[in-house]
């Protein structure tokens, strides 16, 4: 709902000043919020939500800067979010391949299954120019992110399957996204798959493999890093909204509301089919919590970065752009509903 006012306040010419109080109220809302320990997991997505704010009512400062396009920083953002992510893995965060391998084999299945199929049936009823709706196939096809992690923490879910799970599709990403692209979404763009393997190797197993011989070599020492890894991380997150809001201001002012809309289905259905998926195939309710969690929270940095890497931050990228923000706020509430009930044994 913010974001539809966002693109009606500025569809209505309310700008400048609209924008400036707009973006002021979201921040300091978010700085409120980290006061407040019940409100404090709100505060990230109310930040980002400032940056989709700051990119729709001032595109021109975050597109270029004296012929630079700051889309060029979308690649090494994402290159630093995936080394922090393997600066932080070790062994013990693959635990749970041995624990319950069933449950990981599920979840694998299910993380490259059911939110490609989503994407590819909704962009193929959206009406949506090719380019846009391919961007949804986009998102569905991309492994789930390390937000994930934080809200199956939240939501009393099975934390160790939820990182390792996480772990596995990251890596898996290489091979599976572009299969998957090629095949669902071939139709709307054309589809380089070698190309794109070789992108999501730069992108993803370089520099998580770089994290993890910089955990094998500081061992202990590390643990004054990941102190700094999360705020990094969000940072970057942030920063990458920023700019792919900016650069697809128009087409969002143009389709922002039916995008929204089918953004939001594409992530509630995610998690409504993850869970049901995860029963129906005997998962106990804490694993099914899990899974609910990973299926419906996708890799959006990774797909910006594959929309970026395109050459079609603008259109391609739109998805991932709307789908980041969104996935943040329903995750938490989802997760918060859930942190009220203890999981049935």
């Amino acid at each position: 709902m913010l974001s539809i006012a966002l693109i009606y306040s500025i569809s209505s010419q309310l700008h400048t000043l609209t924008g400036v109080l707009t973006v002021a109220f979201l921040l300091l809302l978010s700085l409120y919020f980290q006061k407040v320990e019940s409100l404090k997991g709100y505060s990230f997505p109310i930040v980002i939500f400032g940056m989709v704010a700051l990119g729709m009512f001032f595109p021109s400062y975050f597109q270029e800067y004296e012929g630079y396009k700051f889309s060029n920083l979308i690649t090494p953002l994402i290159q630093l979010i995936m080394f922090g992510m393997g600066a932080t893995l070790s062994l013990k965060d693959f635990a749970a391949v041995v624990k319950s391998p069933k449950s990981v084999g599920i979840g694998v299945i299910a993380q490259f299954s059911i939110m490609p199929l989503i994407g590819f049936v909704l962009a193929k009823l959206s009406g949506l120019e090719p380019e846009i709706a391919a961007g949804i196939i986009l998102v569905g096809c991309s492994p789930s992110g390390t937000a994930s992690n934080v809200m199956a923490f939240l939501a009393k879910a099975n934390v160790a399957l939820s990182v390792t799970l996480t772990s596995i599709t990251t890596l898996l990403a290489p091979l599976m996204t572009p299969l998957l692209m090629k095949l669902l979404a071939g139709q709307f763009i054309e589809i380089d798959l070698v190309k794109m393997m070789w992108d999501i190797f730069k992108i993803i197993l370089l520099p998580v493999g770089a994290g993890l011989i910089v955990h094998r070599l500081l061992g202990q020492n590390i643990k004054y890093i990941e102190k700094l890894l999360p705020l990094i991380s969000m940072l970057g997150i942030a920063l990458i909204i920023l700019v792919i809001t900016a650069a697809g201001r128009d087409s969002l002012l143009e389709i922002g509301p039916l995008l929204i809309l089918l953004v939001m289905i594409h992530n509630v259905m995610g998690y409504g089919v993850g869970y049901w998926f995860s029963r129906l195939t005997g998962m106990n309710e804490q694993d099914s919590r899990t899974l609910a969690i990973e299926v419906g929270m996708q890799n959006a940095g990774l797909a910006s970065g594959l929309a970026n890497l395109l050459g079609k931050i603008a259109t391609v990228g739109l998805a991932p752009a709307v789908f980041g923000p969104m996935q943040n706020i329903t995750g938490s509430i989802l997760a918060t509903v859930w942190s009220r009930r203890e999981p049935k044994q």
